[in-house]
């Protein structure tokens, strides 16, 4: 198949910190052309991609400090998309709920994988509008305030199996890997690690608008303790930073859609520690690759008990359910179901236009024989 896949431009494809969807659209790109597809990436100009890439801006957005509305080029991508729309079999948007209305009214296959939170009431109407638009959610969790959507599957995340590998070392620390914003949970990250008697190192993205909560909230919970913020990390610096740590601590305050940085533990054989919110009792295998947990109390109890884990077995349950190659055979699946119910919708359209045709044709035959037979009958003496 001849697939585009449509990104954010808010990242670099991938991104080269922070940015979890980004990360994943070139993972699922990589492998489908792994598997022999043909694929063409719609992304900012500075993507590095084995697909032909169709730039639509030269930098990530969010580096490029001359943007002020996004939403301006992300709607030139889209109508970029729909002029070549013909050259492709299947078009996978990856933009929340922008493309619903123009491809709707297109003939080319199509499916959005919705990768955000969905539970605020904004987002009802928007799929009581649109109830009919194929989309893939990346955990059961995250579709359950929206039943009405036309949910095709529920695709979870993978990464590349060799991207990320355990570390033979001895942990010496706990690791919080994400974003500075109270329903990641930092606060309860640094708690738990004081209680525990362990270091914490803390890999995040501050975003422009959390720059406050992390100057009041998170940097005087930082002082006198051990706790080190090293700021964001790439791929190329995640193995040893979640391969040393003892354990991920995971304490979210929010219906998480998916949680990548659970897998990336999970490939290093880290153990994580989470929340039970949103999708996370569906990646943490408890008992197995983590805990899954209520609040800090039994938090704290379980970090007493992940030493008791086995990290090979950690690693097996990242092998078993989460790499970026069975990611990509899901979607291949969603594809060509979706194609094949385009075509015979195609079909089923094109049969009454046959049939009346054919009974045209019979008519015309018909007069055709009765003007004979009167001819005939006129010739006759």
């Amino acid at each position: 198949m001849h697939v585009a896949q449509i990104a954010p431009l808010t990242e670099a494809i991938p991104p080269k910190l922070y940015g979890g969807t980004e990360r994943v659209v070139s993972w699922l790109t990589e492998e489908l052309i792994a598997l022999g597809h043909e694929v063409t990436l719609f992304a900012s100009g500075d993507s590095l991609t084995s697909a032909r890439l169709d730039a639509v801006w030269p930098r990530a957005l969010r580096l490029d400090g001359s943007v002020r509305d996004p939403n301006a080029l992300h709607m030139v991508m889209l109508e970029r998309v729909y002029r070549r729309a013909s050259e492709f079999d299947f078009l996978h948007f990856h933009l929340d709920y922008y493309p619903f209305s123009l491809f709707a009214r297109q003939p080319v296959p199509f499916v959005t994988t919705l990768h955000g939170r969905l539970d605020l009431p904004e987002h009802q109407p928007v799929f009581d509008t649109f109830s009919s638009i194929p989309v893939v959610s990346i955990s059961n969790a995250q579709r359950r305030s929206l039943p009405q959507a036309r949910w095709e599957r529920t695709v979870h995340h993978g990464l590349p199996e060799n991207l990320l590998q355990p570390k033979p070392v001895r942990p010496s620390y706990f690791a919080f890997l994400g974003r500075i914003a109270p329903e990641k949970g930092p606060e309860a990250a640094i708690r738990l690690a004081a209680a525990a008697g362990l270091p914490l190192r803390i890999a995040a993205k501050v975003p422009r608008d959390g720059s406050g909560y992390f100057r009041e909230r998170i940097e005087p919970l930082m002082e006198g303790k051990r706790v080190e913020f090293v700021g964001e990390v790439g791929d190329k610096d995640k193995a040893e930073f979640l391969g040393k740590a003892a354990a991920l601590i995971f304490p979210i305050d929010w219906p998480e859609p998916f949680g990548l940085v659970m897998i990336e533990a999970m490939a290093c054989g880290t153990p994580t520690v989470a929340y039970r919110r949103g999708s996370v009792p569906e990646i943490i295998e408890d008992g197995v690759s983590g805990f899954v947990v209520e609040d800090e109390t039994q938090a704290l109890a379980a970090i007493a008990h992940t030493q008791d884990l086995n990290r090979h077995r950690v690693r097996a349950a990242f092998e078993r359910r989460f790499t970026a190659r069975r990611m990509a055979e899901d979607y291949v699946q969603v594809y060509r179901q979706l194609a094949w119910e385009q075509s015979q919708r195609r079909i089923r359209l094109m049969t009454p236009c046959s049939e009346l045709a054919h009974a045209a044709l019979e008519f015309v035959d018909r007069v055709r024989l009765l003007q004979r037979h009167r001819r005939l009958a006129e010739q006759r003496p």
